[in-house]
């Protein structure tokens, strides 16, 4: 090879490493790109993928497994609870003295009654109040029986309640006549339903007398502020009659109104 061919053989090489390099340099710039489009360049070159990420994920709150008695407001405010209905002649009552009174109430319903009375569910809904699982029975003795039947009782009743609302959900779990267990509590709180106590007992159920009920408010309210009345399970009239004086009454000596607590302050 003469010295021309063996120059024109020296360039060709260094052309083909200068090409090598440009190319190597490309690639290294393309990813450095792409790098920083995906690390967040405002918006600018994300990629599909990128975009389709879904936000992260807030934990539920726990709901605590202990029985709930206080006012979420605090100091003197009262809760309201009525149990049993939903009832077709004493709910509406009790929802327009309600309505009349400015005050806000839950509501533990029966699973099968509110399946049969969903206008009545969403009303209770519509107007501010709070849905309460109260069992599909009423059984009293729900604390003798099996771990399965308790969560039967509860979820079965809960899925009654919602669907008759439209999907507004049951905030809380109240045993028929105080019948808890460990196990019902775990059921309710897992299932987002804070389990709810009583603090005064109007004892409404007995029929025991209008005065009689409002009596027992006034003495017992000292107990703490959840106060149990009932607006299923027979004849309600004593139960309306005592409402439209309690609820003034406790304006009168500085009461506001509240919901029990859900979560643990």
């Amino acid at each position: 090879m003469g010295l021309k061919g063996k120059y024109t053989a020296q360039i060709a090489v260094v052309a083909s490493a200068v090409a090598l390099s440009l190319a190597a340099w490309g690639a290294a710039a393309l990813t450095d790109t792409e790098a920083t489009a995906q690390a967040g360049d405002g918006g600018k070159g994300r990629t599909p993928a990128s975009q389709g990420k879904a936000p992260a994920q807030v934990p539920p709150v726990k709901m605590p497994e202990s029985i709930a008695h206080a006012a979420e407001a605090g100091g003197s405010a009262v809760n309201i609870t009525i149990d049993d209905g939903p009832d077709p002649r004493w709910t509406p009552k009790m929802l327009d003295i309600l309505k009349e009174n400015d005050v806000k109430a839950v509501f533990c319903m029966v699973g099968p009654r509110a399946q049969e009375y969903p206008a009545l569910v969403k009303r209770v809904v519509a107007e501010g109040h709070r849905l309460c699982d109260h069992t599909v029975t009423h059984d009293t003795t729900m604390d003798k029986k099996s771990v399965a039947y308790q969560k039967q009782q509860i979820l079965d009743a809960k899925k009654m309640i919602e669907d008759a609302a439209g999907g507004a959900k049951v905030e809380y779990y109240r045993a028929p006549g105080g019948a808890f267990t460990p196990d019902s509590r775990h059921i309710a709180a897992t299932s987002g339903m804070r389990p709810l106590g009583w603090n005064v007992d109007t004892k409404d159920f007995e029929r025991p007398g209008t005065a009689a009920i409002v009596h027992t408010v006034k003495s017992e309210l000292s107990n703490g502020p959840t106060i149990l009345f009932h607006d299923g399970g027979g004849d309600r009239a004593q139960t309306v009659a005592a409402l439209e004086q309690v609820l003034p009454w406790l304006k009168e000596q500085g009461h506001g109104f509240s919901f029990p607590v859900r979560s643990t302050p």
